[in-house]
């Protein structure tokens, strides 16, 4: 078949399934370009790539039964959640079916007792966690921006809590999916362990939507500790502040947040949030226990802190102090954007073993200057996580390639200490070529799966892997 007629073929199959989709959801398919345009569209530097039509689906059945259809004319589906993505996980790049996810939002059961609780997809983690309040329980897992819990799960989302709870990956027990002929499998049970057969859950955790469509989550939750203290100390350079995170994790003390923000980044946010911060390497802090036991980190780490030249160290347990800071600390991307109101951010992340961190920042950092751009630096210093926000002015191509050339140094330069090409923000279809430098012939292995899973490849086509 020419390449004409398989197009002519491609297009008479989604007006098909559209034409059956506008029959059973009305008004909940839309094909209006400026709804299609946004469903095309996540918070990444890469542009809108519109699906041919948006579907929002209330139950698993639906979701299901849109699959079916789908499937039965090789019509692409892309999930989507809230659009906060930042590897272009949503863009339509074959066309196709969004799956509108946000109005599956219901928190299903909540099991105080048990410490877990069964959302859908749509629910949001700070909707979850205004749900749980009373109950003395919250979600830990908080990577700035207001995510889905469905979308969080799909690109291992993990955040600023990371270093004491853990990621997506080690705080979700089951889940409900829609596989891409249609059917609807549950990974596993509510039980804390399980040696049951191959762990399904773990392969549908960071899959972005490439191997099927997560309907129900399951999540570990945790008590609300008794007190929480936040800090702030800064240091003469970021050898010194990370040394001082290495410090902090080798003598056990069970901080809940640890992040680096280097110069540029805290002149931003004093401009953008109105703080009078020291512009200098900062790390903010974050104690969660008793009261007693708060104090006592905040002071051994101040002690650590001093001994690696840190100094200022403030510390408070007024909860209009701690959100004051760390919603600054949230805003950051927006802090970076206001220095150079006319370029546009792309915000990248790569993570290496922590003992390796100050060395691939300060490279980093010697690489921005040398290049001539704008690119504050924020670090999940914890874990070893820092994330890039570069500034660049699309319309210049000099300029967006000296960006791309900085952004495949960084990489490089973070696999080559034994780091990966990104900690948090996922693949999609803007770090394609990195997975493969990093995993090699793993990728076949990957590559296996998903064909294994989703044949003809309609499952969010494009991401991760090239089939």
């Amino acid at each position: 078949m020419g390449s004409q007629a398989k197009k002519a073929n491609q297009a008479a199959s989604v007006t098909h399934v559209i034409s059956k989709l506008h029959a059973q959801f009305g008004e909940r398919l839309s094909e209006a370009p400026a709804v299609r345009e946004r469903f095309g569209k996540d918070e990444s530097f890469h542009a809108s790539i519109p699906p041919d039509a948006v579907v929002t689906p209330h139950t698993t059945e639906e979701v299901s039964q849109i699959v079916v259809l789908c499937a039965e004319h090789q019509v692409p589906v892309i999930p989507y959640g809230t659009g906060t993505a930042l590897e272009g996980h949503v863009a339509a790049l074959q066309g196709g079916i969004s799956i509108n996810l946000q109005e599956m939002n219901q928190v299903i059961e909540l099991h105080a007792d048990d410490l877990d609780v069964v959302v859908q997809p749509g629910v949001t983690r700070k909707q979850l966690n205004r749900h749980l309040r009373d109950s003395g329980l919250f979600f830990p897992i908080d990577p700035g921006a207001d995510a889905s819990i469905g979308g969080m799960t799909a690109c291992r989302a993990s955040g600023t809590n990371a270093v004491r709870y853990g990621t997506m990956r080690e705080n979700v027990l089951a889940l409900t999916v829609v596989l891409a002929d249609g059917r609807v499998i549950q990974t596993s049970r509510r039980s804390r362990k399980s040696a049951a057969g191959y762990d399904l859950t773990r392969l549908f955790v960071g899959s972005e939507g490439t191997l099927g469509v997560i309907t129900e989550i399951t999540l570990r939750l945790y008590g609300i500790p008794e007190a929480i203290s936040s800090a702030v100390c800064t240091f003469p350079d970021v050898d010194s502040a990370v040394n001082t995170a290495i410090a902090t994790i080798q003598y056990g003390i069970p901080i809940a947040r640890m992040e680096l923000l280097d110069e540029p980044q805290i002149d931003a946010i004093n401009r953008y949030s109105k703080t009078d911060l020291t512009v200098a390497p900062t790390l903010f802090l974050e104690f969660h226990g008793t009261s007693r036991g708060v104090e006592e980190q905040s002071q051994m780490v101040q002690e650590i802190a001093s001994e690696s030249g840190g100094d200022n160290f403030e510390w408070t347990t007024n909860t209009e102090e701690r959100s004051r800071l760390w919603q600054a600390r949230h805003d950051a991307a927006y802090a970076s954007k206001a220095l150079r109101p006319d370029g546009e951010i792309w915000a990248t992340d790569v993570c290496v073993p922590i003992s390796h961190l100050a060395q691939c920042i300060r490279e980093t950092q010697q690489d921005i200057r040398e290049s001539k751009l704008m690119a504050p630096i924020v670090g999940h210093v914890g874990d070893g996580n820092f994330h890039l926000c570069l500034l660049v002015d699309k319309g210049d191509p000099e300029e967006s390639q000296r960006a791309q050339d900085l952004h495949e140094r960084m990489v490089m330069r973070a696999l080559a200490m034994g780091g990966t090409c990104t900690g948090e923000h996922g693949i999609g279809y803007g770090k394609l070529d990195f997975l493969v430098a990093e995993h090699g012939e793993a990728v076949s292995v990957m590559r296996t799966i998903k064909q294994a899973l989703d044949p003809d490849n309609i499952m969010n086509p494009g991401k991760i892997l090239r089939i």
